[in-house]
């Protein structure tokens, strides 16, 4: 289910179906991967509308998915879950979370606090270059 809404939100950026095939064994996960990562699901009346990933070892980590289905993006849910992201990144330990950004969802990177410090090689589509980001966790209430 997870690795379904990943491609659909990857599909919502207009990219063609040979480019979501490329990017479908980066955007798979198994049980194996949520048994052992860190994953938050967000669910609204029984759909789930989203995901995010909080994955390495505190100080420095990663925001390693945030994605959500496209019926529900400007809808105000990715920014209640980047807030959850950062609420359970703080209490973890972190202190910076790095972002290898899709190109087209920088800019709501950067509206939730976080800068553009590089580039980072896409995991999918050799030679292509994604923005990475990095945005400072704000400490634990």
């Amino acid at each position: 289910m997870l690795s379904d809404l990943a491609l659909a939100a990857k599909g919502f950026w207009g990219y063609d179906q040979a480019y979501i095939e490329s990017c479908r064994a980066e955007l798979t996960f198994s049980p194996d991967d949520v048994a052992r990562r860190y994953f938050v699901v967000a669910d609204l009346d029984g759909l789930v509308v989203g995901f995010y990933s909080v994955d390495g070892e505190p100080p420095v980590g990663e925001l390693g998915n945030m994605w959500v289905r496209p019926s529900e993006i400007g809808t105000g849910i990715g920014r209640v879950m980047w807030q959850e992201a950062m609420t359970a990144a703080a209490a973890a330990g972190f202190e910076y979370l790095q972002i290898g950004s899709e190109p087209k969802a920088e800019g709501f990177y950067r509206k939730m606090g976080a800068e553009r410090i590089g580039q980072t090689p896409s995991g999918s589509i050799p030679g292509r270059m994604l923005p990475l980001m990095r945005v400072r966790v704000p400490a634990a209430l």
